[in-house]
């Protein structure tokens, strides 16, 4: 049974008094939203610190390391919505999910839509090159060594890529189902009823 089809059924089968609040469901939990916005902040901090303050960028490198190995763990302990189970058929469903964009069908997903799966692949990959290659380059071994900097510098472009991408889809995704995804990020409460 899908995800948002249980939530329905969980939502009409309530008492009435519960109904009106059943109307939102518990997506994201606390660890997880936790970590959504640490990560936001820090990969900020990394944005614009290098090279004008370097023991803030190298902290807010290994912070965000830290984050994903947390990240990768929570992936597989995590609550439902936390979990890696359903990644790949999301990202087998997202081709065809973001041709129908075009004509503004998005589908009711109780956690991440196909394409809100491929910017969190495509995030984390970015940002574990782009860590991993920035603490290698403080290393005696590849300090200076030119593809580890060109790698780094490349990868971490591309995580701002990504991360601009990600909050223009959030705004396209909150308009076109007429629901507040930040405040969802934030509650980690997703309405069911509305489109």
């Amino acid at each position: 049974m899908s995800e948002a089809v249980q939530g329905l059924r969980d939502a009409s089968t309530a008492a009435p008094a519960q109904r009106t609040a059943s109307r939102t469901v518990q997506v994201w939990d606390l660890p997880l939203r936790l970590w959504h916005w640490a990560l936001a902040v820090l990969v900020l901090i990394a944005w614009l610190t290098p090279s004008t303050y370097d023991r803030l960028h190298r902290f807010s490198g290994y912070a965000v390391i830290a984050l994903l190995a947390f990240r990768l763990v929570w992936g597989f302990a995590g609550t439902r919505y936390s979990r890696f189970s359903k990644l790949g058929v999301r990202l087998r469903a997202a081709p065809r999910y973001i041709w129908n964009l075009r004509r503004g069908i998005t589908g009711r997903y109780i956690g991440l839509n196909p394409a809100g799966t491929i910017m969190l692949v495509a995030l984390l990959l970015s940002l574990a090159v782009s860590t991993i290659t920035g603490a290698m380059s403080v290393t005696v071994t590849f300090f200076g060594v030119w593809w580890v900097e060109d790698t780094h510098a490349y990868a971490s472009d591309a995580v701002i890529i990504l991360a601009g991408l990600h909050v223009l889809g959030v705004v396209v995704m909150a308009i076109l189902q007429r629901q507040n995804l930040v405040r969802a990020m934030f509650s980690g409460r997703k309405h069911l009823g509305h489109h």
